[in-house]
C-alpha cells in the first residue's frame, strides 16, 4: 500500500497529538507532579507584601541583622547583641519547598540572642527561613533562604 504526502501529514498530525495528550494526561493524573502554591491563601498574602518590605527595611537599619549557623546540636539563630532579649517576641517560620508537610512554625523564645532549632527537626537540604520579629514596638523581618 502506498501512502500519500496529505496521508502522512495527517498521521504526523495524530501522533502529535496523541503524544502532547499523553503528557498532559499523565502530568494531570501522577501525584509526583503535583506542586502546590507556597501558601494556601496566595492572594493575601500578596496583599500584605508592603509591609514585609518595610519590616525588611527597619531590619537593615539595625546595627546588625540576625545570623545564622549549623551546629551539632541543629540551627542557631542569633539576634543581635545590642537588643534586650525579653523585649523580643515574634515567630520563626521555617519552609521547605521540595514538601509542605515538613513546614512548621516556632515561637521566638531566647537565652541569651540565641534561638536553636533542633537537629531532629530539620531534614538535610533546602530551606527558607522567615524570622518575623518585634522589638519595642518596632516589627522586622529576616528571610533567608540556606541549604541545612
Amino acid at each position: 500500500m502506498k501512502i500519500n504526502w496529505g496521508t502522512g501529514i495527517v498521521i504526523a498530525f495524530i501522533a502529535f497529538i496523541s503524544f502532547i495528550m499523553y503528557f498532559v494526561i499523565n502530568m494531570n493524573i501522577n501525584k509526583k507532579y503535583d506542586h502546590d502554591l507556597v501558601t494556601d491563601d496566595y492572594y493575601k498574602e500578596e496583599l500584605k507584601f508592603q509591609n514585609d518590605i518595610d519590616k525588611e527595611k527597619n531590619a537593615k537599619d539595625l546595627a546588625s541583622d540576625i545570623t545564622w549557623k549549623k551546629t551539632d546540636k541543629g540551627l542557631l539563630l542569633v539576634f543581635p547583641k545590642n537588643l534586650e532579649t525579653k523585649k523580643i517576641k515574634g515567630k520563626v517560620f521555617l519552609y521547605r519547598p521540595s514538601n509542605k508537610q515538613f513546614d512548621f512554625e516556632i515561637p521566638i523564645s531566647l537565652s541569651d540572642y540565641n534561638l536553636l532549632i533542633p537537629d531532629n527537626r530539620l531534614l538535610d537540604g533546602r530551606w527558607n527561613i522567615k524570622v518575623d520579629w518585634k522589638y519595642l514596638d518596632k516589627s522586622y523581618l529576616y528571610k533567608k533562604e540556606i541549604v541545612y
